[in-house]
């Protein structure tokens, strides 16, 4: 199954990264489907997969990924590309400021589906990584969100860090392996 997934996706800087984490060329797609919105990645990610794999009628592989900041109770989690979207990387630290804590956990959930599965049955991985928002955005690397999130254990947001020490470090390489890992035990059903 996996030499046929299409990743859908709109962003180029995540199929960049799905090649390199699973070491070889992914295909990557483009698609206008609704995405709902929900505050569990989960079901956000299992949705949306259905939704792709019936629209193109082939398996697919979605991701939603986001920052559980602890300060606000793990908001903006499954609704950060929104949050982001409406007052950029530097918005979100400045409403940050007056808390404090900027305890966060950068998150990748993965699915994967086929035309006919239901939401309820669809593959769902995560990766998870502890760490903080940093005071300001820095680097020039990644996208998105990687200009504020320092993982636990280093200085350097994800946008100051190689590709390599991203992906070794990343919550969307730990949701590889564990895809990876996933995918087959579904191929040896």
């Amino acid at each position: 199954m996996m030499d046929s997934l299409v990743f859908v996706t709109s962003n180029p800087g995540k199929a960049q990264e799905a090649s390199r984490l699973l070491g070889r060329p992914i295909t990557a797609m483009q698609i206008e489907i609704p995405e709902i919105q929900a505050v569990e990645f989960g079901e956000v990610v299992a949705q949306k997969a259905v939704d792709a794999a019936r629209w193109l009628g082939k398996p697919v592989l979605v991701e939603d990924s986001g920052l559980e900041i602890a300060a606000w109770s793990n908001f903006p989690g499954a609704l950060t590309k929104w949050v982001t979207k409406s007052v950029g990387e530097a918005g979100l630290v400045r409403m940050l400021t007056p808390f404090g804590n900027r305890q966060a956990v950068a998150v990748s959930v993965l699915g994967v589906a086929w035309p006919g599965i239901p939401p309820e049955a669809v593959p769902v991985v995560e990766g998870r990584v502890p760490g903080t928002i940093a005071p300001a955005p820095r680097g020039t690397n990644g996208f998105g969100w990687d200009v504020i999130f320092i993982p636990d254990g280093d200085t350097r947001t994800f946008a100051e860090m190689p590709p390599a020490d991203k992906d070794a470090r990343s919550h969307r390489g730990r949701a590889f392996a564990a895809l990876k890992k996933a995918l087959e035990t579904l191929e040896t059903l």
